[in-house]
C-alpha cells in the first residue's frame, strides 16, 4: 500500500493566502521589541521566512532577542484564520490522489487547525497531524513520520513525503529513508536534496502512476 504523507502551507495552499494583515500584529510586535538587535535589513528578510518557515526556526537562524521572541510568539499563538481558503488551483485533485493520505503541518496548533478548516480538507486524510511548536513533548516531524509509518506497517519504499521545505519535510524523509517530492510552487526555490520534483498535484499523480 503506498502512503503519502501531504505538508500543508506552499505545498496544498499558499502560506500567505491567509493574507499578510494576519501576520500584521506579531510582525510590529517583533519591529518594538527589537530595539535595534537585529538590522533592519535582516529583520525584513526574517519576516519573509516566516511565510515558509515555522517561527522557531526563523528565531533561530535571525538571532531573536528573547524580547523578540516572547512579542512574537503571544501574537502568534492566539492567531487563526476566520475567513474560507482555496488553496491551489488544482487542490481538488487532492482527493484523487491514490494511497493512504496523512497531512503534517509544523507551525501554532490553532493557526494550523485554523487553516485545515478553512480549507475544508481534513476529511480526505487519513490522519492529520500538527507538529505543534507551542506545545510540550513535541517530536517533530521526523517523529511523526516514524510514527506513520511504524503504526501503519509501511515499507520506506511506499512512503512519499510531499511537501516545499528542503530544510523541514524534505530533510526528515530523507533522514528515514523515504521517498521524497518537492512540491516547485511559486517561489519555492528548487533543492536538489529531494528525490523528486513536480510542479503540482497533477504532475505528483502521473509519478505515481
Amino acid at each position: 500500500m503506498t502512503a503519502v504523507i501531504f505538508d500543508l502551507d506552499n505545498c496544498l495552499a499558499p502560506a500567505d493566502e491567509v493574507g499578510k494583515e494576519l501576520y500584521a500584529p506579531a510582525f510590529d510586535a517583533i519591529r518594538a521589541a527589537n530595539r535595534g538587535s537585529v538590522p533592519a535589513d535582516m529583520l525584513d528578510k526574517a519576516f519573509t521566512d516566516i511565510w515558509s518557515h515555522a517561527f522557531d526556526w526563523v528565531v533561530q537562524r535571525y538571532r531573536f532577542t528573547p524580547e523578540m521572541f516572547d512579542a512574537g510568539w503571544k501574537q502568534f499563538v492566539r492567531m487563526e484564520v476566520e475567513m474560507p481558503m482555496k488553496g491551489y488551483g488544482d487542490l481538488h485533485l487532492l482527493a484523487s490522489i491514490r494511497g493512504e493520505k496523512f497531512l503534517v503541518t509544523s507551525g501554532f496548533r490553532r493557526l494550523q487547525e485554523s487553516k485545515i478548516r478553512a480549507l475544508g480538507i481534513a476529511s480526505i486524510f487519513r490522519e492529520v497531524h500538527i507538529d505543534a511548536i507551542d506545545e510540550p513533548g513535541r517530536v517533530g516531524k521526523k517523529g511523526l513520520f516514524q510514527d506513520i509509518v511504524t503504526r501503519h506497517g509501511y515499507g520506506r519504499d511506499k512512503v512519499f513525503i510531499v511537501g516545499d521545505n528542503p530544510e523541514s519535510e524534505i530533510a526528515a524523509g530523507r533522514e528515514l529513508g523515504l521517498r521524497t517530492v518537492q512540491t516547485l510552487r511559486p517561489g519555492v526555490m528548487r533543492s536538489e536534496d529531494a528525490g523528486f520534483h513536480v510542479s503540482d498535484l497533477r504532475e505528483f499523480m502521473e509519478l505515481l502512476a
